[in-house]
């Protein structure tokens, strides 16, 4: 009887252990599965709200960043901007410039959907590029893209690999042109039946796919299993599972869940937080040196004002002589140092920013107080408006710098007036010409100067193309349209300066800084990269385990 119950003891204590095993199994691989789950979710803020998830409206950085996640074009750039293979694996250029034949991949497939038939997908052909690119010109589509190929004379589907378009003229910039993700392919098949919807019902071959939109809310797209890049190991690309987009539309809350750790990156700096992350000499505080990566390289971006010139109604800075007083009469320096701690250039030498071979630091406007009031004086003079008024219109993010730029007009004699309005409510004005002033940046969508030049150009008027000053100058168009049949490099970017000199003396903007790319990440964010033109590709990114 001893023995029986000394085993039955035993037996007891066994499966006691073993249950205790169990359940330290099942909580250690809930554990693992919790951490796992979160390492694959890549978590931003959008505090602008996307528009369009169809990339034939990818027009400013919000919808780009994600139409960038869903589709792939002929072309993509690498990080230091050199144009690279995407869906062609390779191109040909004919001796004249004017032909290009691209050969295209065979194994790239769109995003599975059920419009595709019982193999819920198929490969991707020369005819889905010849689709897309008319779709970009048709005016009932109305993309904004359309002037992308205001140079193309012609393109075809030559077979299901090869497809080729023909040039009016040389345009040497074309290939970094192809690379915007405006010329991204589409099926047809999910146009046609999605229509207008098409915009949130998105379906193309990028390194992830739709999987969830709530405007203004949230979305999320998944891993796109059959996606045809792969590592240099071979591993198939995204690494992610998932990303995970929120639309905060306060940056101050946006800078508090990404330092507690529920966003995974924060594209910007706000006056709101600038102060606590950053010393005014634009290093990261030392309280958050151990916690986040600062990562901050040259942006094709350059922030300024833009004066509308066209309509019937009379404004003060339709005059040249008040919208030089405006350029000189406020200290971009001191703008800089205080209001961005140091993130940034001073705007002194005209339009086309640093980083760019056409930037040759040609004398633009300084800081002039006495001559802006001069100027302003002159006006009063001439014209006989006593008291010159402006407007200047932003967005909250902006109100610091132009509230700063209004103390300083006030004090040469130009009264400044701030109107604060939604993003949404700002772009709309802008292009309607509803705005005398308006704040604005522009950030190239390919590495060329004609991307900036190309903003004063009188055939891009607003809303047929990105000339929202509706600036016209009978010179510059006759040099705009010489460099962009110029192939040799030094002779068009020689032109593109001239350009430049033409925007500093006929004032139709006031440039305020030549922007800096600046990326903050949590400390286990791997892969993330930075490049000129502040494009978010998220197809390398790995996030380590906490533990």
């Amino acid at each position: 009887m001893q023995i029986k119950a000394i085993i039955k003891i035993r037996e007891r204590r066994n499966k006691f252990l073993i249950l205790l095993i169990l359940l330290v199994s099942v909580f250690s691989c809930a554990k693992k599965e919790s951490r796992f789950s979160k390492t694959e979710v890549f978590r931003y803020n959008e505090h602008s709200n996307i528009t369009s998830l169809d990339p034939a409206f990818a027009k400013d950085q919000r919808n780009i960043w994600v139409v960038n996640q869903l589709y792939n074009g002929l072309v993509q750039l690498d990080d230091s901007l050199n144009v690279q293979p995407d869906i062609a694996k390779s191109w040909d250029i004919s001796e004249d410039g004017k032909t290009y034949q691209f050969i295209l991949r065979n194994d790239v497939q769109f995003h599975k959907h059920g419009l595709f038939g019982k193999d819920s997908t198929r490969k991707v052909s020369a005819n889905d590029f010849e689709y897309s690119f008319n779709r970009l010109l048709d005016k009932n589509v109305a993309s904004p893209g359309g002037w992308v190929l205001q140079n193309v004379k012609d393109f075809k589907a030559e077979n299901d690999s090869v497809f080729t378009i023909n040039l009016k003229q040389p345009f040497p910039p074309f290939l970094g042109l192809l690379a915007m993700k405006y010329c991204s392919v589409v099926p047809k098949e999910a146009v046609d039946y999605f229509g207008n919807t098409f915009r949130a019902n998105p379906i193309g071959t990028g390194p992830f796919q739709f999987k969830l939109w709530v405007e203004n809310t949230k979305l999320v797209l998944r891993k796109n299993p059959f996606f045809y890049e792969k590592d240099i190991k071979g591993n198939q690309l995204p690494y992610l599972e998932a990303v995970a987009v929120t639309f905060l539309p306060d940056k101050q809350s946006e800078f508090l869940q990404f330092i507690q750790g529920n966003l995974d990156f924060m594209k910007s700096l706000d006056a709101s937080y600038k102060d606590d992350i950053l010393n005014t000499n634009g290093t990261l505080k030392e309280k958050y040196v151990d916690k986040i990566t600062m990562q901050t390289g040259a942006y094709l971006n350059t922030e300024y004002l833009g004066i509308y010139l066209d309509g019937e109604e009379k404004t003060s800075t339709k005059s040249k002589l008040i919208r030089e007083a405006i350029n000189y009469g406020f200290d971009r320096e001191k703008m800089i140092k205080f209001l961005r701690n140091g993130i940034g250039t001073p705007a002194t030498s005209g339009f086309i920013p640093k980083g760019l071979p056409s930037f040759n630091n040609q004398k633009g406007y300084s800081y002039q107080p006495e001559k802006a009031k001069k100027l302003v004086d002159q006006y009063k003079k001439e014209t006989g408006d006593t008291s010159p008024q402006i407007t200047i219109t932003t967005n909250s993010n902006y109100l610091d710098l132009c509230e700063f730029i209004q103390r300083e007009l006030q004090n040469i004699g130009l009264e400044t007036k701030v109107d604060v309005i939604p993003p949404s409510t700002l772009r709309q004005g802008k292009a309607s010409g509803k705005l005398p002033i308006f704040r604005a940046s522009w950030i190239a969508d390919y590495p060329d100067a004609e991307n900036y030049v190309s903003l004063f150009y009188s055939k891009n008027f607003t809303p047929n193309g990105p000339n929202y000053t509706h600036f016209k100058n009978d010179k510059f168009d006759e040099l705009y349209e010489l460099s962009i049949k110029e192939i040799d490099l030094l002779k068009r970017q020689k032109l593109y300066q001239q350009m430049d000199s033409i925007i500093i003396n006929e004032a139709p903007i006031v440039p305020l800084y030549y922007d800096e790319v600046i990326r903050f990440s949590q400390k286990n964010v791997q892969g993330l990269g930075i490049n000129p033109i502040d494009l978010l590709n998220l197809k390398r990114v790995k996030k380590e385990t906490a533990y």
